[in-house]
């Protein structure tokens, strides 16, 4: 039985399956589907790190806090970040050991509250440009923008808010995810890519108004433990070069330099697919043997290579 570690990076789409459904019960749909093909990974004796996205979550945060600002105090964005890893890592706690059960797989799932430091002076602090929370009209947008957040269309899907986020540095928990792969545990960390920190002068952390990339995040947990395969859980069962044009193509393995060359020549949009191939190509840029980018349904079989678009060293 394998004993290579994998860190899996499941995004909105594993939470949230249907946008004009984005209630509880649905999420509960979603991450239950999810954790079905993890577990079969876990099975299959895969070691698994579980990260998440929180986009939409966060903004749902937001948004109640909005309608209830003449009732109740504000709730700064780290602290909101901390909420929803808390709250999705309890769904992926309890999902996928519902699905292990269901496997004769015995093991324990646990969430790690994780911060993860960024640079005081990070460019991004500047020209904020992560979008969170949900999609909204153009006119919705312009309304909030009036309220003074920064407003962008993302990717031909929507309007969104945006913020700052600034490049991760280092996993403040990583010592004790580490110990807690090693002794067997299945662990869930760098939700929503981290609640971002700084530390000042006297070297204490404080959380910062920003959020960072959770592509980005995976990949350096991923670097970090030295992980065997640096999985991304997206929209699609493949990448695809020339996306919706005539000549467009799936692609299946491709080497580093393959990616880098697609990246260069623009074929992944900035908004949904570039953050992806720029985290798997850092993993791999850093040593990583393989990074896979699939959907959900066809975790499993991407990681056995059956499906899925992989990248490899060369």
């Amino acid at each position: 039985m394998s004993e290579k570690l994998a860190v899996v990076a499941i995004g909105g789409n594993s939470l949230i399956q249907d946008p004009k459904k984005p209630d509880v019960p649905h999420q509960w749909d979603a991450v239950r589907e999810t954790c079905r093909h993890i577990a079969q990974m876990i099975a299959e004796g895969w070691r698994v790190v579980i990260t998440h996205g929180n986009g939409p979550q966060v903004g749902f945060i937001l948004r109640l806090a909005e309608i209830a600002e003449s009732q109740v105090h504000s709730v700064p964005l780290d602290l909101i970040v901390a909420d929803t890893q808390g709250s999705i890592g309890y769904m992926l706690q309890q999902a996928l050991d519902n699905s292990l059960r269901r496997l004769g797989v015995n093991k324990t799932i646990v969430t790690v509250v994780t911060q993860v430091r960024v640079d005081k002076d990070d460019p991004a602090f500047h020209k904020p440009d992560k979008p969170i929370g949900g999609f909204m009209t153009e006119e919705e947008a312009r309304r909030f923008e009036h309220d003074g957040w920064n407003v962008v269309e993302d990717a031909g899907r929507g309007w969104r808010r945006v913020v700052a986020s600034p490049t991760p540095l280092e996993i403040i928990e990583r010592r004790a995810i580490r110990d807690l792969v090693e002794s067997g545990y299945v662990v869930i960390a760098v939700g929503g890519g981290g609640i971002p920190v700084t530390r000042n002068e006297r070297g204490s952390l404080r959380g910062v108004y920003a959020v960072i990339d959770k592509d980005r995040a995976s990949s350096m947990l991923a670097q970090t433990l030295g992980a065997d395969l640096f999985a991304i859980s997206t929209g699609v069962e493949k990448v695809a070069i020339n996306f919706n044009k005539p000549d467009q193509r799936w692609l299946d393995v491709i080497t580093l330099a393959e990616a880098q060359q697609y990246m260069q020549e623009g074929h992944f949009a900035r908004g949904s697919m570039q953050p992806k191939i720029e985290a798997a190509v850092a993993f791999i840029s850093h040593g990583g043997p393989k990074a896979l980018i699939t959907d959900p349904p066809n975790l499993a079989r991407g990681v056995r290579g059956e499906t899925g678009t992989t990248i490899i060293p060369g």
